[in-house]
């Protein structure tokens, strides 16, 4: 029975991440290109909130009792794009920094290899 339960979380688990917007768009921030998108993507929190606001209005007016459901789903997706913005910030940070330093150790092993030497001919081949 636990294997079975532990099977069809994972199954979608992995449905959720591949297929559902919202997780689609954060997996797409957490690249290295997608990284300056963190904090643009914290304005999409605005409309989930609203949409929250809106459900536990209905709510309070003797609505469904799914539509706290619905509440909660909207409040979560609010809440991971409120937070996706200062994560991203530091993980660009992050990467810049480590960025940086690969590139001052490049710059370093180039000089201190000899670099370039500016007597020998450079041999360019020619198309055409």
């Amino acid at each position: 029975m636990f294997e079975f339960i532990l099977a069809a979380t994972a199954r979608s688990y992995f449905f959720m991440r591949r297929f559902m917007p919202t997780a689609i768009v954060i997996d797409a921030i957490n690249t290295r290109r997608g990284l300056k998108w963190g904090v643009p993507a914290m304005v999409l929190a605005v409309p989930y909130g609203l949409a929250a606001i809106y459900c536990r209005a209905q709510i309070d007016a003797a609505g469904p009792g799914w539509l706290n459901v619905l509440m909660l789903l909207f409040l979560w997706t609010a809440l991971k794009f409120v937070l996706i913005g200062p994560i991203s910030l530091l993980k660009l940070m992050a990467v810049r920094a480590r960025e940086a330093v690969a590139r001052r150790r490049m710059t370093r092993a180039l000089l201190t290899d000899g670099g370039e030497r500016f007597d020998e001919p450079v041999l360019v081949p020619r198309h055409g």
